[in-house]
């Protein structure tokens, strides 16, 4: 079996791989959820499906991955019989990441043109409804919006096409506690705003009678975007570990790093948003126009919101790279492309589908289909039908598929690990797991 890139230590992979789950999903889409899912209710229903399902599906993707050696195409390929129809998985995760870089990149290009407009001094003196026409009008330009996605993913492609260690692992390593600092300066300042207290308590005193089918589904959903599951991400990042690093540890630690700034991202949002009387499920507002307008009436407002935006800059940047690092790893595995010739049509073919994601903001645009934007029909359909699935089978793969004896094997390092947590491990990805997520599925399609 050929040489492959690996991490360069455990601290790269926890940070590449935390890098890839820490992203808008939980600064940007987390917060949002939790509003219009009761708050503390949806956080308590949210931890627990992370911790107890997303932890054991993102170490059977490391197993997957780390046993290949493969991109998640040729990583099914591998571990199975000629003929198997077991790839197709592989080609769901590599196409559902081509997906969600598409609508993606058009929010990424969102933060890009929104931290140019704070350092420009944009927002000064600006009240909500004047900030509500700006991002009216800057989600509708014709070209401007176009320019900035197009700009962020030359960026990730510029990283990825710099190869593991001296570009995914790299940046990461850079970036991540870079985000961390970032969060904590501006959690610090949100909870000294008056009125603050409220939105704590909206935030960690829940109210058990919310939670319902709906809030169960939206959790799910929001632990696969957020810990990118099902996407191909953890398996191609599972084929940079080495055999000597300990998967479980970095896995728990992903998880809780993830789990952490999801919360940070609760205690930046809700208590500035109650502050000023603003609407906890006010959804995309809450980033683009609220805040803006929260942080202008702040001491330091100019500043606080400067870095806000550099903070979903960072974010997204490192989400970006892990998926189109899914995409790279199959063209250069299946296809023998070079690594920066796969970067360069990687990003050119998100670009196509990522620009009509872009356009379907626009007033009038006729990208609408049965009754969603394109935007939201790619977000839809990858958070509620292709990661879920993803994840279904990834686990009936590793619990049914595989040699018990093979999956230990990765897990106890050869042995070389005490079985322990990892039997109990192995029997929620055998059994748990599965049937968690077939009951939340199948509940979703029948209501």
């Amino acid at each position: 079996m050929k040489q492959r890139e690996n991490f360069g230590s455990k601290l790269g992979i926890i940070m590449a791989t935390a890098g890839s789950a820490l992203g808008l999903g939980n600064i940007y889409r987390f917060p949002c959820e939790a509003g219009a899912n009761g708050g503390g209710a949806f956080l308590i229903v949210y931890l627990v499906i992370a911790l107890a399902i997303g932890t054991p599906l993102m170490i059977s993707e490391f197993i997957i991955g780390r046993r290949s050696r493969s991109n998640p195409i040729g990583a099914f390929r591998i571990l199975t019989r000629q003929g198997s129809a077991w790839p197709i998985v592989g080609y769901l995760g590599v196409g559902c990441a081509f997906l969600i870089l598409a609508f993606y990149t058009t929010v990424a290009g969102w933060t890009l043109g929104y931290l140019g407009k704070s350092i420009a001094g944009h927002f000064n003196g600006q009240d909500l409804a004047q900030i509500q026409v700006q991002f009216s009008s800057f989600t509708s330009h014709p070209w401007w919006p176009l320019v900035c996605q197009l700009a962020f993913l030359a960026l990730t492609a510029f990283v990825v096409a710099r190869g593991v260690k001296n570009g995914i692992e790299k940046y990461s390593k850079i970036l991540m506690p870079l985000l961390l600092v970032i969060m904590v300066v501006l959690c610090v300042k949100s909870l000294t705003l008056s009125g603050a207290s409220e939105g704590l308590k909206f935030f960690f005193s829940p109210d058990f009678s919310k939670i319902n089918g709906r809030v169960l589904i939206s959790a799910l959903g929001q632990s696969f975007f957020s810990l990118s599951i099902g996407m191909g991400a953890l398996i191609t990042y599972g084929s940079y570990i080495s055999k000597q690093d300990n998967m479980t540890s970095s896995a728990i630690g992903v998880v809780l790093a993830d789990t952490l700034v999801a919360v940070l991202a609760g205690v930046i949002i809700f208590p500035a948003a109650f502050s000023f009387g603003i609407q906890p499920e006010a959804g995309a507002s809450l980033a683009f126009t609220t805040l803006p307008m929260v942080f202008q009436q702040m001491t330091g407002g100019y500043f606080f919101c400067l870095i806000f935006f550099l903070l979903l800059v960072i974010a997204t940047l490192t989400s970006t790279i892990s998926l189109l690092e899914v995409i790279v790893a199959a063209l250069t595995e299946e296809m023998h492309l070079s690594r920066t010739k796969a970067a360069i049509v990687g990003a050119l073919g998100t670009a196509v589908i990522g620009v009509l994601a872009t356009l379907s903001f626009r007033t009038g645009s006729p990208l609408h289909i049965a009754g969603r934007s394109f935007f939201d029909l790619l977000d839809h359909i990858t958070a509620l039908y292709f990661m879920p699935l993803g994840g279904l089978f990834i686990v009936l793969f590793v619990g049914w598929r595989m040699k018990r004896a093979d999956a230990m094997d990765e897990l106890t390092n050869s042995g070389t690990l005490k079985a322990g947590i990892r039997k109990a491990i192995y029997f929620i990805i055998r059994y748990i797991a599965p049937l968690a997520i077939a009951v939340i599925f199948i509940s979703q399609l029948v209501g």
